[in-house]
């Protein structure tokens, strides 16, 4: 690792805001004092300065309060150079007037003296903690203004003495912050890491008002509390710091069923994917996690107060060893699809944290929310929540907390909480072959929580792949870390063992079950949470022979080249032979869904080059394609121009068009979201039917798949269903009517 370096200096830039001060001064800079650890962990905060339009954009309660009654971040040990210069004049001033009142009182000097001299050679050793030099990874990203990365400068504030800030005592057996980050048992901790390393978790099922959950636990691992559900019934119940118990009962008073089952999971710091997050629970989810990240960061934080207090008061000769501390301070990172999902974080948070001001309050409202109505009415409410507000997918927000203020647009460093969507944070990490990139802020990540993972399915999942596989692990600069206060399972490199995950999702799918077995390896256990379905094809409202046809294809890899090759062998002969026997000025009205881009382009090409779809006339629309381009695909569609209309998966997501004439439904590969098998066979052939242009009983659907394909399936022709439609012998074709 590479050696440390000498305090930063402080001075006062001039000039626009950029995270670091355009000039360097005071005492220290480099090299400027033998390296040493600092009893606050995270002082590295590079001082950052404001320029006078920033100023503008911050709150009045927040000028109000850094003018008046300037606060400590508890975990940060920033102090101004001007604290420095008077530190560094106390001490001969001090002496000055020791000496002149032990002339006057002799008699009680002794006393005075020594109480004098611990008062100011304590607040001399809070107030000599400087900042170690650390490097913005940051400051050259052009795809998002500077200071919404770095964010703007951040007043020092004084360290919260043991008397202010809320703390407990260190150890609560009862508690499972205690038992799971703060002092695990070293033998039960090496036989759970001996165990999960090989895979040997005990599993186990069970039924509840949350669905069916299927619990992995590591030997030694106690029963989890979801297997008697009532017990958590309120907040009242839970292990929570005092500041939380009243704005969380007067937000949530009691709990569900469906809270019920999830919160002994959530809070007992077990990893938790959900496979069917609706509507109705999304707020419950969003405020059980906001509740449990809160807790844990103000756990952490007054952990480490504590222990700076019993640091300050401690003997020259007793050797304290207080491990309470990661390499960095961010400790929770939440992954969401937009921007209006961050604001709904962000102010369930607000509602349950207290406090008392927020700074770059209005700066936030100005970049994130949106109130005006966007949509038509005929849109799907999935399509309204994902898509209200500002829909924007490229952010990124670090979020701090000091005794009174919640502030926003902080450096990630000198963050608690980052809010973040997959492309925002992976470009902010960067890639393998650029100089910059820097991931060690993701290093001491202790709560990952992934929510509307069905959503950021249809974004860019590598990006999710990318940012997991960069948690975690050791840093590449020390950043001001004080080594002697890590806990040790960090400096093992065995954090991701430790790390809680929780992953919300409107349904499982192959992605999601890859994450939850590489990436999920919590030593107090994983649950994953699925339902039974009924089936979407039962659901359509009306009469549709369905058709669902299955290829072989032994080998994953090759998938894509077997569907090609049944599409094109089976399914172009038959349509080719309807568009011919069609007459008429509606045209054969043939939609093809398409669930891949790569797909796409392949059949897109064969319907242009290959001799046996010479007569079909086809159109297209992909997530890609431009306005005047749908619209004219659109249009040649409805009147009968074109057969044959090539429709993307991620096209329907984003835009949930309502297309009209069609007749027949060939689905190259069945959705993921079940909704978008009613919405594009029921919706698009019932909206025919209406029209006078297909009877009743005439819309057929026809599905391809094949034995990788069973997730999907199970959602579209049910549960009890989908066996049979995998694994019957003597035929590949199902009929349902």
């Amino acid at each position: 690792m590479p050696g440390f370096r000498g305090s930063r200096g402080r001075g006062r830039g001039r000039g626009t805001a950029r995270g670091r001060g355009g000039s360097r001064g005071g005492r220290g800079g480099r090299g400027g004092r033998k390296p040493s650890f600092h009893t606050n962990r995270i002082a590295q905060d590079p001082q950052e300065y404001v320029t006078p339009a920033m100023n503008k954009d911050s709150d009045a309660s927040q000028t109000t309060d850094d003018a008046s009654e300037p606060e400590e971040d508890a975990i940060d040990g920033d102090v101004s150079s001007e604290s420095d210069r008077t530190a560094a004049v106390a001490i001969p001033a001090f002496s000055a007037l020791m000496q002149s009142l032990a002339a006057e009182r002799k008699n009680d000097a002794p006393r005075k003296k020594r109480k004098l001299e611990e008062d100011i050679m304590h607040k001399s050793r809070m107030e000599a903690s400087v900042d170690e030099e650390t490097k913005s990874p940051y400051g050259s990203n052009e795809e998002l203004p500077d200071s919404d990365i770095n964010g703007p400068a951040e007043v020092s504030e004084p360290e919260a003495s043991e008397n202010e800030a809320d703390v407990e005592d260190l150890l609560d057996a009862a508690d499972p912050f205690d038992v799971h980050f703060a002092n695990p048992d070293d033998n039960v901790l090496a036989k759970r890491l001996k165990a999960v390393s090989s895979n040997g978790w005990i599993v186990r099922r069970s039924s509840g008002p949350a669905g069916k959950a299927t619990i992995y636990l590591a030997p030694e691992a106690t029963e989890p509390l979801s297997h008697t559900p009532n017990e958590i019934l309120s907040t009242h119940h839970l292990n929570l710091k005092s500041k939380l118990v009243e704005p969380a009962a007067k937000l949530k008073p009691d709990f569900n069923p469906l809270e019920r089952a999830v919160a002994s999971y959530i809070f007992n710091y077990q990893d938790l994917m959900v496979c069917n997050r609706t509507l109705e629970s999304a707020r419950s989810f969003r405020t059980l996690y906001s509740l449990h990240a809160l807790n844990h960061i103000f756990k952490t934080r007054d952990r480490v107060i504590k222990n700076n207090e019993r640091l300050s008061k401690a003997d020259g000769g007793e050797d304290l060893e207080l491990r309470d501390q990661g390499f960095t301070r961010p400790k929770v990172l939440m992954l969401l699809p937009t921007k209006h999902s961050c604001v709904q974080a962000v102010e369930t948070i607000s509602a349950l944290c207290g406090t008392e001001q927020q700074e770059n309050r209005k700066r936030f409202d100005d970049d994130y929310v949106q109130t005006e109505e966007k949509f038509s009415s005929d849109k799907a409410e999935d399509f309204r929540e994902l898509f209200q507000g500002n829909d924007d997918d490229m952010f990124r927000l670090g979020l701090k907390f000091t005794r009174k203020t919640m502030k926003l647009y902080t450096h990630f460093y000198s963050a608690d909480i980052i809010f973040a969507s997959p492309l925002g944070l992976r470009m902010a990490v960067g890639d393998e072959n650029d100089k910059k990139q820097d991931y060690d802020f993701l290093s001491s990540i202790e709560l990952v929580v992934v929510d509307q993972a069905d959503a950021l399915l249809m974004q860019n999942w590598e990006h999710v792949e990318y940012i997991f596989e960069h948690l975690n692990l050791q840093p590449r600069e020390p950043h001001g870390c004080d080594f002697g206060r890590v806990r040790s399972w960090y400096l093992d490199g065995q954090a991701r063992h430790l790390r809680q995950t929780l992953i919300l999702s409107a349904f499982n799918t192959p992605e999601l079950n890859s994450l939850f077995g590489h990436q999920m390896h919590n030593l107090s256990g994983k649950v994953k949470i699925t339902l039974d379905y009924a089936g979407a094809m039962l659901d359509l409202g009306l009469s549709t022979k369905q058709t669902f046809s299955r290829y072989e294809s032994p080998d994953l890899t090759k998938d894509p080249d077997a569907r090609f090759e049944y599409f094109s062998a089976a399914i172009v002969p038959s349509l080719a032979k309807f568009v011919r026997s069609t007459s008429g000025p509606a045209g054969a009205g043939i939609l093809i869904f398409v669930p891949s881009y790569l797909d796409f382009v392949r059949i897109r090409n064969y319907f242009s080059t290959s001799a046996a779809a010479h007569n079909i006339s086809f159109g297209a629309i992909s997530e890609y394609s431009s306005v005047p381009d749908v619209a004219r695909a659109r249009s040649h569609f409805f009147s009968g121009r074109h057969s044959v209309l090539l429709y993307t998966e991620r096209a329907h997501h984003f835009r949930r068009y309502l297309i009209r004439g069609v007749k027949r439904v060939v689905l190259y590969g069945m959705p993921d979201n079940p909704i978008f098998y009613r919405e594009i066979v029921g919706g698009y052939l019932g909206a025919s039917v209406k029209e006078g242009r297909l009877g009743p009983d005439e819309g057929v659907a026809r599905s391809m798949f094949s034995r990788w394909d069973g997730l999907k399936l199970e959602r579209i022709v049910g549960t009890k269903r989908v066996g049979t439609l995998l694994k019957r012998t003597g035929g590949d074709t199902f009929d349902f009517v």
